[in-house]
């Protein structure tokens, strides 16, 4: 009697593995996006490799740049950082060029995104000299990890809302170019140590931090059209900005960031002052 109770159970809980096991695999173990598409519900299974793969390799050199800044290789850190940007950029055109855009790819960016531009840049300032700043440190650190959560989140929900010619606060990539160009600075100059370079790193951290989540608009480049003609001559401009920025790609890759996160304030306030005139 037990024993037929016993297999009769054995049974059932097989059974229900079984169950519990194919649902798995339909819900959670694959990427299941669902669009309308002609009035009719079209269920796509999987993720495009191409695209995801430049995202993957942005959050690798991201996760590099963190374990870089650990070990007290700040130039390395940086690099790392500034290449993370190239390949953000990258992943998005790629994904246009070979229209494999997905909504996985898209959440998949933003999360790194968030580790390239927010995480790695505030870690690797605060191992080089904002520790030597206490609480003031880690709580400007915080704001440049705050902002740049913020920032994504609210940029993802704006998206088809706001004028595409323009981004509502300062783009991550920007903020975290600033930082990662000023700890390449840093790093080449020897010039950490200070108590006015924590002060001054301590200040651009916080306030590229505050940027992002500001309401100033900055211009995107999106309504240039790279696919036209141009004359000739845009080609040596081109080989003469490649040039430069090889020369002292520390001191021009920080100067440009600066000037664009410094454009947006800047035009606010000569907006601002023709509309009081």
């Amino acid at each position: 009697m037990n024993d037929h109770r016993d297999s009769s159970e054995e049974g059932a809980v097989d059974s229900n593995a079984v169950l519990d096991s194919s649902h798995a695999d339909e819900l959670g173990a694959e990427v299941i996006e669902e669009e309308v598409v002609g009035g009719s519900l079209i269920r796509k299974k999987g993720v495009y490799l191409l695209p995801n793969l430049f995202t993957t390799a942005s959050l690798f050199s991201a996760f590099y740049a963190i374990v870089a800044g650990m070990n007290s290789d700040f130039d390395k850190a940086a690099i790392a950082i500034f290449i993370s940007m190239i390949l953000d950029g990258l992943d998005g055109r790629v994904a246009r060029m070979t229209n494999t855009q997905s909504k996985f790819g898209e959440q998949y960016d933003s999360l790194a995104d968030m580790v390239a531009f927010g995480v790695a840049p505030a870690l690797v300032a605060f191992s080089m000299n904002l520790n030597t700043l206490g609480n003031l440190g880690w709580i400007g650190t915080f704001i440049l990890v705050v902002g740049a959560a913020l920032r994504l989140a609210r940029f993802n929900t704006q998206i088809g809302s706001v004028d595409s010619r323009f981004f509502v606060g300062l783009p991550s990539p920007a903020a975290a170019g600033v930082v990662a160009g000023l700890i390449w600075i840093y790093h080449i100059h020897a010039i950490a140590d200070s108590t006015f370079a924590s002060m001054l790193m301590l200040f651009v951290v916080a306030g590229v931090g505050i940027l992002m989540v500001s309401n100033i608009r900055y211009y995107s480049f999106k309504d240039l059209d790279l696919k036209r003609r141009v004359p000739f001559t845009a080609i040596l401009i081109v080989v003469l900005v490649i040039s430069v920025v090889a020369y002292d790609p520390a001191t021009v890759l920080l100067i440009s960031f600066l000037v664009y996160a410094l454009s947006g304030p800047c035009q606010a306030v000569l907006r601002k002052s023709r509309n009081e005139k």
